[in-house]
């Protein structure tokens, strides 16, 4: 029984380590696609063009001046589900 239980955990962390290794490879790809776009899009409080940036798995836009962080619905949907 122990050894099943030890399987079971291995298999887990094996599907967990994908799931993370998906969701890193999406947010590249969000990311790539926003820097193609050209598309500056500003902070609401300070007028300075957002900046794409990668933090802790997540891409997102965010101020330079630290006023936020903006994601899109796709990546706070991801994040929404890995955090289930």
């Amino acid at each position: 029984m122990d050894e099943k239980d030890r399987l079971g955990d291995k298999l887990r962390d094996v599907e967990h380590a994908r799931e993370e290794q998906w969701a890193h490879q999406r947010d590249q790809e969000l990311l790539e696609k926003l820097r193609k776009k050209g598309e500056t899009a500003l902070c609401p409080q300070c007028q300075t063009p957002l900046v794409a940036q990668t933090r802790g798995g997540v891409a997102m836009m965010a101020c330079a001046q630290k006023h936020g962080a903006w994601l899109r619905a796709e990546v706070l949907d991801a994040v929404l589900t890995r955090l289930k």
